[in-house]
């Protein structure tokens, strides 16, 4: 599949107090996926308690899910970004960002760690190895609805490509019968390690697919889950199968190299709506910066180990 290039599509808006005029540009993908990536322009750290710009990003979560900030200013602290999602929880109702751990706070650094220093436990994104198809905190109850990425330094060396699939496109694939077995509470999720904040809690057990009042949403990380009856055994092999099928990447996945994310950018995804996996990254320099938040429910029930 190609992967997602710029076009010669961009409107100038107006809005909020700033009085401010900015571009919002597209970036749309090869081929038969039918979604694009909105790009949106913050010129000045104060966009981000701009309520026109704010209602802008929210609006744009609400309806595709995706969404890309490209930054007018140096910011290495992510100052815009925290600010943002203070202004969302202020203005919109979004609710604040969890921890990661019971020893990070808000804000997570998402880069390669030297072998000497990964220790047995360390996260997946903090390895220069792929990361197939995953929901972001699907061990967790409940699940952040929507997560950032800022870049503070793309992958020099062409590595690190970021993809994104359309769970409303991807369950187009999948028969009847998985779908509902999908969606039945029949499956275990562990908590790795690096993330528990409860020792006495090692999983979580609850379905994959469930049921929003505007679409379907997806729970999946597949190296942590575990089917607990035969046909959700059955349903997560066909899921496994299709999520690798070439005509669902190219119907329902979208591809963004480190050309299209550069320093400066920051990703914004509903992590209910949107799987997202990267290649192996090749710049052990490569730093991105994740946050999460707007934690909601996702019918899960709580087990202790």
């Amino acid at each position: 599949m190609s992967f997602a290039t710029m076009h010669g599509l961009s409107r100038l808006t107006r809005f909020g107090t700033l009085g401010l005029t900015y571009h919002r540009h597209f970036i749309r993908s090869h081929g038969t996926l039918q979604h694009s990536l909105r790009v949106l322009d913050a010129p000045h750290i104060s966009w981000a308690r701009d309520p026109g710009h704010v209602y802008e990003v929210v609006a744009e979560l609400q309806t595709s899910g995706l969404l890309k900030i490209r930054l007018g200013f140096p910011d290495d602290s992510c100052d815009y970004l925290r600010d943002l999602i203070l202004s969302m929880h202020k203005q919109q109702g979004h609710r604040l960002p969890i921890a990661h751990s019971a020893t990070r706070g808000w804000f997570w650094d998402v880069r390669p760690k030297p072998a000497a220093h990964t220790g047995a436990h360390h996260a997946r994104s903090e390895t220069m190895s792929e990361f197939s198809w995953h929901t972001d905190c699907s061990y967790e109850d409940p699940l952040p609805r929507y997560f950032a990425l800022q870049v503070l330094q793309h992958d020099r060396y062409g590595g690190g490509t970021l993809s994104a699939m359309n769970v409303a496109s991807l369950i187009e694939f999948l028969s009847s019968e998985t779908r509902k077995a999908l969606m039945a509470p029949e499956f275990r999720m562990k908590i790795p390690p690096e993330f528990n904040k409860d020792p006495k809690k090692s999983f979580i057990t609850g379905s994959i697919l469930a049921s929003d009042p505007h679409s379907t949403i997806i729970l999946y990380r597949g190296d942590i889950v575990t089917p607990l009856t035969t046909r959700a055994e059955q349903a997560l092999e066909e899921l496994r199968a299709v999520l690798v099928r070439r005509e669902v990447q190219a119907h329902s996945a979208m591809h963004l190299r480190s050309s299209d994310l550069p320093k400066g950018s920051i990703l914004l995804m509903d992590n209910r709506r949107w799987m997202h996996a990267r290649n192996e990254i090749n710049d052990p320099e490569r730093h991105l910066r994740r946050v999460r938040w707007d934690a909601r429910p996702f019918n899960i029930s709580n087990h202790d180990s």
